[in-house]
């Protein structure tokens, strides 16, 4: 079920929104111009490997101090190939501008890093004793699905579904797409608890973790709506005023 786009417009343009698309494209770019082997050594010391936070004499222990903090941060911004990067840049365009609308720039920009750190800590907790580096914007975009199902549950969102060779189009509401989707990532993050072969490489507690950070603090990045005055006439044709909320 791949999400083509939504059908709600936004009232203004997403600057950050297509700053981070744009930081993490030419990241990515950079990666490009690598060698495997560099790209592997990259991905060693900026993204997160839970062991080295969580399990004494892990291999890297020795980075520590600021050397620890900077993944915290730049996980987010590394992508292991095309399918990765497009798949969370293309539902960040799709999603993002909306929700920043609500948040404005500056906000939308601090609850986006701060679902992706609340992403790595689920993944760190529920992998404690992994060495292998876990990178990728989804942990953030999580949680923006998770604003995006607060802010707007009843928005339409049009999905293709692979169907053999004939692609079928739907347009479900936001949170049965949104619903759907959170609980294949509970399930396969439970699954992969179980038999960690079964689901591959994917970091499903991540997404399950910036997708309910994402919920917890939504309220509290969204803007308030300013009370906007307008005259009326009373019967004695009067003039007064009243107030109404606006966003």
């Amino acid at each position: 079920m791949i999400p083509l786009r939504d059908t709600i417009p936004s009232r203004r343009p997403a600057i950050m929104m297509w700053l981070l698309v744009l930081t993490n494209c030419l990241v990515f770019v950079v990666e490009l111009g690598l060698t495997p082997r560099q790209r592997q050594q990259l991905f060693a010391v900026l993204g997160i490997v839970p062991a080295r936070y969580l399990r004494a004499g892990s291999p890297g222990d020795g980075i520590g101090g600021v050397g620890l903090l900077w993944p915290l941060l730049t996980h987010m911004f590394l992508h292991a190939g095309w399918l990765h990067i497009i798949g969370n840049m293309w539902t960040l365009w799709i999603f993002g501008d909306n929700v920043e609308d609500r948040m404005g720039s500056g906000r939308f920009l601090g609850f986006y890093l701060t679902c992706g750190l609340a992403a790595a800590l689920a993944h760190m907790f529920t992998n404690p004793g992994s060495a292998v580096p876990t990178i990728g914007a989804s942990g953030a975009i999580s949680g923006v699905l998770a604003a995006y199902l607060l802010l707007y549950p009843m928005a339409g969102v049009i999905v293709v579904v692979p169907f053999f060779f004939w692609p079928l189009f739907f347009e479900l509401p936001a949170l049965m797409y949104v619903g759907i989707w959170f609980f294949m990532q509970f399930f396969s993050g439970v699954l992969s608890l179980a038999s960690p072969q079964a689901v591959g490489s994917v970091a499903w507690w991540a997404h399950v973790g910036g997708f309910l950070a994402g919920l917890i603090l939504c309220p509290f990045f969204v803007m308030r709506r300013k009370p906007r005055r307008r005259l009326f006439r009373d019967e004695y044709g009067l003039e007064g005023a009243w107030l109404r909320w606006h966003g």
